[in-house]
């Protein structure tokens, strides 16, 4: 994003004749292409994965995963609980790349004695 003070510094030296329209033009978009900054990036949706031990309560693991690589992560997932795999799994990825929110998958696996959560942040 430009700021004002090199909008002006542009302008005044378009003014002053020292630059051309075309050339104001030209400068003006390439410093309006700069990439996104810090708090732009923040924005970016995040996927949580709990996991909660039953008979205590306490949390086990807490990982936080960038929407983009969720279709990585969610592979990687149904191949250790094999019950996510198949259309579940597609459905899940759909749901998280159609922006979809909030917790979308609570499991829990009494053999192991666990609770898992999913959730888009």
């Amino acid at each position: 994003m430009i700021s004002n003070s090199e909008r002006n510094r542009i302008l005044k030296m378009l003014e002053s004749g020292q630059i051309s329209a075309d050339e104001a033009s030209g400068l003006l978009d390439a410093i309006g292409t700069e990439p996104p900054r810090t708090s732009e990036r923040a924005r970016t949706k995040l996927v949580r994965v709990r996991v909660t031990n039953l008979a205590s309560g306490r949390l086990t693991a807490n990982v936080t995963i960038p929407v983009g690589l969720i279709n990585v992560g969610l592979r990687l997932g149904a191949r250790l609980a094999p019950q996510l795999s198949g259309s579940a799994l597609g459905d899940l990825v759909r749901a998280i790349q159609n922006g979809a929110t909030g917790r979308l998958l609570e499991w829990q696996d009494l053999e192991e004695g666990e609770r898992v959560e999913l959730i888009v942040e």
